[in-house]
């Protein structure tokens, strides 16, 4: 085995140049696959990551410091208004090494939508077939068929009223069932990236470098040179006075929706139409909390593991908003943000967190007229902000799904219900329920509103004038520029997008290595530069 080669960015103790074949911002579903199949066909791979590399002995499993340490802004990247939270992993792996493991192929009405409306017509389902069994096999993803109570409340609501429910995906090896998927695996059971492609590639010769902050990139023409990126200090939050620049053939960003528009933003890359970070996707998520009878402990065993698709698509694809359902399994800390309460009212909610079942409806956007998205911008220091309007289509989604989630928690023996919101209260039948929440002001910041699947901003499809890669992930107007992650889906997806990510990026980094080894090349692909192990702070 090829020794790991890994760069502590707070550790240099001066300015460092890379070449390479490839360089790749980001370790997390887009980047961690791209560096798998690139770094074993050969080719040197230089994988940039602005968040550590924190090893499963590592996570501390204690929700604060975890949330700090593990994902942007402590899990609450807020959008311009203040109104959402994102929730994004900064570390190596990305948001694989901290997501619920829950994978979903990308749903054939998404497809659909996509090939006959969109003009992507590479991307109907049976030619993703072939990805989606690839990254399955190589993930280990499997339906997870025994869920903890949390799970089994939705399933017992859903199978009442006759909704249409199933297991859900996980993408786990010898799961030890711990529940705390959202800290980190300490088990090195959850089958991310920080565990799976990233030390595959290590393995085949990659670079890692961590805790640096790709700032931009070097353009030249229709070409793009190089990244230039900021060493960060050991808490990844300042610049450490050191910097990096790698010079690539072919450069790959795998920042995800909002930071990979941003980087592009940053460069100043050509967008001739003004495409780049518009239609950027959150799949809404909001909640509902109910009291149930039984003791259910919801934080134990696996988050998610039952999913309800009965109002996903109930309307059409380009109707109301629709929504999935799935149960929230997050830690005490987490659950308690749930709701705005305060004092007494708080007090209650955690006493009561053992037998609380919380409920989220993921409502997807992208699909409708007026469901136009976000929009990436820059804060004057060069930062990246979502600006993303809640307007009444999502309004209408959102007490859709209130109504919804109440009469599932209520069919399943709920002593009572509220939506989290802070201008509801406990409802103790579902008639009350229904009466009160289709009346029930919707105002932010009263609804608790946030995401976990922000995708989006650099848009793909055949028409530049629309989008801002083609179908492959090839900029439109930079030659040697892929965008390999969650942001080039020009619509939400309408599931957890995990699995449409790994798919997708291996289909189109097979097609960039089949593009690159066409090309003529002076260097033999496995040739090492002198400068290849520079720096403090490698390891090996």
């Amino acid at each position: 085995m090829t020794t790991r080669r890994i760069i502590v960015g707070c550790d240099l103790e001066r300015d460092l140049v890379l070449e390479g074949d490839v360089a790749i911002v980001g370790s997390g579903a887009g980047g961690g696959v791209t560096a798998e199949i690139l770094a074993r066909a050969g080719l040197r791979v230089i994988i940039l990551e602005e968040g550590s590399d924190s090893k499963p002995a590592e996570f501390g499993l204690r929700e604060a410091p975890s949330f700090a340490r593990l994902y942007f802004d402590g899990g609450l990247r807020p959008t311009e208004d203040g109104a959402i939270g994102v929730v994004q992993g900064r570390t190596v792996g990305g948001s694989t090494t901290v997501n619920w493991t829950s994978c979903f192929r990308t749903p054939e009405p998404t497809l659909r939508h996509w090939s006959e409306t969109l003009g992507l017509a590479d991307y109907r389902p049976a030619e993703l077939e072939p990805w989606f069994e690839r990254m399955e096999r190589r993930l280990h993803i499997q339906p997870w068929e025994t869920p903890n109570r949390n799970n089994e409340v939705l399933a017992r609501g859903a199978e009442k009223l006759g909704w249409r429910h199933g297991a859900i995906a996980r993408n786990v090896l010898n799961c030890l069932n711990l529940g705390l998927c959202g800290l980190g695996c300490p088990a090195i059971a959850k089958q991310s990236m920080q565990v799976t492609t990233i030390p595959a590639a290590l393995d085949a010769g990659a670079v890692l470098v961590t805790r640096v902050r790709a700032e931009k990139l070097e353009l030249s023409g229709d070409r793009v040179l190089g990244v230039q990126a900021l060493a960060l200090d050991e808490r990844g939050v300042h610049p450490s006075g050191h910097s990096l620049r790698v010079r690539a053939k072919w450069i790959v960003v795998s920042g995800g929706a909002i930071n990979s528009p941003a980087l592009l933003m940053r460069s100043r890359a050509p967008d001739p139409h003004e495409r780049l970070g518009k239609r950027t996707f959150l799949q809404m998520h909001n909640y509902s909390l109910a009291s149930m009878p039984e003791r259910l402990d919801p934080f134990y065993g696996a988050p998610q593991s039952v999913y309800c698709d009965e109002f996903t698509w109930r309307d059409g694809v380009t109707g109301s908003a629709g929504f999935n359902l799935e149960a929230v399994g997050a830690q005490p800390l987490v659950m308690m943000n749930f709701w705005k309460g305060m004092g007494p009212a708080l007090e209650e909610l955690a006493r009561g967190l053992s037998n609380l079942h919380t409920m989220v409806a993921q409502i997807r956007d992208g699909f409708h007229p007026q469901s136009p998205g976000g929009e990436v911008r820059l804060r004057d220091d060069g930062s990246a902000v979502l600006d993303y309007p809640i307007n009444d289509y999502i309004w209408h989604g959102v007490r859709s799904s209130y109504l919804v989630m109440a009469e599932c928690q209520f069919a399943a023996g709920a002593v009572n219900v509220r939506p989290a919101s802070s201008d509801a209260k406990p409802y103790s039948s579902w008639p009350e329920a229904r009466a009160a929440i289709e009346s029930l002001p919707l105002r932010s910041p009263n609804v608790f509103l946030n995401s976990t699947h922000p995708i989006g901003g650099c848009a793909m499809g055949n028409d530049p004038r629309h989008s801002v890669v083609d179908g492959d992930g090839r900029h439109h107007q930079i030659e040697n520029l892929m965008v390999l992650d969650s942001s080039v889906f020009p619509t939400g997806l309408g599931v957890n997008p995990s699995l449409s990510v790994y798919a997708l990026v291996a289909r189109n980094a097979t097609k960039l290595l089949g593009r690159i080894n066409g090309e003529t090349s002076e260097a033999p692909l496995n040739s090492k530069p002198d400068n290849w192990q520079e720096a403090t702070g490698i390891d090996g």
